[in-house]
């Protein structure tokens, strides 16, 4: 039986597919007519809006009115919400991070390098949900990269020198920089070093995804008798190596750059991309919300 006609004859009327209209070859789509709050409240809606994401690894909306609340029920139909360390957390909703930037903030900060969130994490974040409450008249754009293409495209060689190489991320070494020894230690101590392999696989969709960012301090199992004849192979081999690695992200072919409004939002999952929040609008405000989604250990 036609699906379409089976609902027109019991009076309902079927919903079409969702307007997602593709940004560039590589990533990202931007959905129109869509009511994020709606889809907060709707399963059937969010298992779509869900599967696209896997397609397109970031999709974007524009004028999205929503409350906090609202806000927070979409990013936990993904799963649990995580909190901060060093980012201030809304108090009445615990796991959506304020990121505002004014004029009292000092220009230079953490977002404006290539970058997968918190994968100085065990568990890195699945995704993450980001609302504009205001934003600048002009830059304050924001880049995202498909990661998985970047794996994809490296050249065989390269696939078979980063098998099986496992990479160290560290907050301290990002975050910690800045802070003084006694809190630096301390934040140390709460997080320690993660380690990730260079590269991951997607669970849900298979795809293998190069895995280092600006969090990646060096490669912890380079230094083996078929990587080492002698010291220069490892010093600075295995770091010329992470930064060549690292330097895919910078690629524009892997790449969509989004531009901002008011109440515009991202969602993008953190598995498969990184991004980079171009710092190019001080002393203008820019004020952002986000809440991140609790994820699994990289394999």
């Amino acid at each position: 039986m036609n699906t379409t006609a089976g609902f027109a004859a019991r009076g309902v009327r079927a919903r079409a597919p969702l307007d997602a209209r593709p940004l560039t070859c590589s990533i990202g789509a931007e959905l129109h007519g869509l009511d994020l709050a709606e889809v907060a409240r709707d399963d059937a809606l969010f298992a779509e809006l869900k599967s696209l994401l896997l397609r397109y690894k970031v999709l974007f909306f524009r004028d999205q009115d929503i409350s906090r609340a609202e806000h927070v029920t979409l990013a936990e139909k993904f799963g649990t919400l995580e909190d901060h360390p060093a980012l201030g957390s809304d108090p009445e909703h615990p796991g959506l991070v304020r990121i505002y930037k004014d004029l009292d903030s000092p220009p230079e900060q953490f977002e404006n390098s290539y970058h997968c969130d918190a994968t100085w994490r065990v568990n890195p974040p699945m995704g993450c949900v980001l609302r504009c409450v205001e934003g600048p008249a002009v830059g304050g754009d924001t880049i995202w990269v498909n990661m998985a293409l970047a794996y994809e495209k490296l050249p065989e060689r390269v696939k078979a020198q980063i098998e099986g190489l496992r990479a160290r991320h560290s907050i301290e070494a990002s975050f910690g920089a800045r802070m003084p020894i006694e809190q630096r230690l301390e934040l140390a101590s709460r997080f320690p070093d993660a380690e990730h392999p260079v590269v991951r696989t997607h669970p849900e969709t298979g795809e293998k995804i190069l895995f280092v960012n600006s969090f990646t301090t060096h490669l912890t199992n380079y230094h083996t008798a078929e990587n080492i004849r002698c010291g220069i192979d490892y010093a600075p081999g295995a770091g010329e190596l992470l930064r060549y690695l690292m330097s895919q992200a910078t690629i524009p072919e892997y790449q969509v750059r989004w531009r901002w409004t008011k109440n515009s939002v991202a969602i993008w999952d953190n598995r498969s991309t990184q991004h980079y929040a171009v710092q190019d609008y001080w002393p203008a405000v820019r004020k952002m919300e986000r809440a991140g989604i609790v994820g699994d250990r990289p394999f």
